[in-house]
């Protein structure tokens, strides 16, 4: 009997002991190919010596150091490095240890930077459906995604939700691609003009929808279309690039794809590619001045940890976005190659190294399924050897699971293609389908 309460209580876990490159191994000795990345986390792999041994030196030179006394060289090469990527040298870094706490972040500097301003009436933050912005009362109240919202049984602040861009499912048949942008970000406007601009903080919103959807990406013109209308409106608008971001979708920003300019971004997961728990949230250069000025309240114990920076800068010098792109592009082809004809398949989609897949009962209809079915998935997965990141959604018309996927950078053709032949497997067990 274990002391752990564990994630999900009743489910037995299987130990973990060992990682090399795409694959875990548990106690029992069974390997596991890990083309989900954990949750979107493990974009190099394991056991990257270069990594392991920049972790190593920063323990043996310095362990910890509480940033209301310190800074440390691995926290200012980091920011150093994250600020040049984001090409704005007045920009600030604020590290924390994962995406809820950057969220958090991120929204308390939209409203500690209003009420600089001398307008802290400017408080509603406006997001979207089907949107996941971390476990914390106010970045769970944000989110759009029911299921967790439903399960946490916390009594969530309700702000203003729009609907996602979500083209396989909401883009009309009589409307173009530049069309459906258009409606979305007069949605947003409309909303804006509704609630009162002089009452809003910031829009909030995943360039690239993670766990939610699965790997939904806007069309062109959208995220453009929406940083137009909050500078119309005098609003914030913040990129949560937690899963999206760090280079998983072949850009270092998931938004450098679309045209649009963030007043704050947040990054997570890949950011130190799970070697340590670390995450970012990055302020333009006249937020962090006003911020700089009139102080700003917030904190956490391990922010800026010396191990943890020391791991995203070892991280940063390892990246190779060539690459990510180019695997990016055979996982999608091998994809659509073994599934795009399937009846069960409505959607393959994605950027870069996340990806994903839409399940359908009806692929003219766009059916979901008469039950749950995202767990099974998972499990079933877990069977055939292979780590994928199973969710779902409910609809009218039924549950519509979808499958993420977001391997390691380090994955081979081999790791795709024995990927593809356990997913195969998992939709005839699941699914009763060939």
């Amino acid at each position: 009997m274990s002391s752990v309460f564990y994630r999900t209580p009743r489910h037995t876990y299987p130990v973990a002991v060992a990682g090399l490159g795409a694959w875990v191994t548990d106690q029992a000795g069974r390997r596991y190919l890990d083309m989900s990345g954990g949750a979107a986390v493990s974009l190099l792999g394991h056991q990257q010596p270069d990594i392991v041994a920049a972790i190593q030196a920063q323990v043996g030179a310095l362990a910890y150091a509480h940033t209301a006394f310190f800074t440390t060289n691995a926290q200012e090469q980091l920011a150093e490095m994250l600020v040049t990527r984001f090409n704005d040298r007045a920009s600030r870094v604020y590290f924390s240890s994962g995406g809820s706490e950057a969220n958090e972040t991120a929204i308390k500097m939209a409203w500690q930077y209003w009420a600089a301003k001398g307008r802290p009436e400017k408080q509603v933050i406006i997001s979207r459906e089907n949107s996941y912005h971390g476990n914390t009362f106010l970045t769970l109240s944000v989110s759009g995604n029911v299921g967790r919202r439903k399960a946490a049984a916390a009594p969530l602040l309700d702000w203003p939700r729009l609907p996602t861009c979500y083209p396989y499912r909401e883009q009309r048949a009589s409307e173009t691609v530049a069309d459906y942008g258009a409606r979305l970000a007069a949605e947003l406007d409309r909303t804006l003009m509704a609630v009162g601009a002089d009452q809003v903080a910031a829009f909030i919103c995943e360039p690239v929808i993670g766990a939610s959807l699965g790997a939904v990406a806007p069309v062109p013109g959208y995220l453009a279309a929406v940083e137009s209308v909050c500078r119309q409106h005098g609003v914030l608008l913040i990129f949560d690039e937690v899963m999206a971001g760090s280079g998983r979708c072949g850009t270092y920003f998931a938004h450098e794809q679309d045209g649009a300019r963030p007043d704050i971004v947040t990054l997570g997961k890949g950011i130190a590619a799970g070697y340590q728990p670390l995450a970012a949230t990055i302020i333009a250069g006249d937020i962090a001045d006003t911020l700089a000025s009139a102080g700003f309240t917030h904190g956490h114990t391990y922010i800026g940890h010396p191990v943890a920076c020391a791991a995203g800068v070892a991280v940063q010098q390892q990246l190779d976005l060539g690459l990510i792109r180019d695997k990016g592009e055979l996982m999608k082809q091998a994809l659509v190659s073994r599934f795009g004809e399937a009846s069960f398949v409505g959607d393959i989609r994605g950027r870069g190294l996340l990806l994903g897949l839409e399940l359908v009962s009806d692929k003219t209809t766009k059916a979901g399924f008469s039950e749950p079915l995202a767990d099974r998935l998972r499990l079933e997965a877990m069977a055939q050897g292979l780590i994928c990141y199973p969710g779902q959604f409910k609809t009218e018309a039924g549950f519509v699971p979808h499958i993420l996927l977001a391997p390691p950078a380090i994955c081979t053709q081999d790791d795709i293609a024995l990927c593809c032949d356990a997913l195969a497997l998992v939709f005839d067990k699941v699914l009763n389908v060939v």
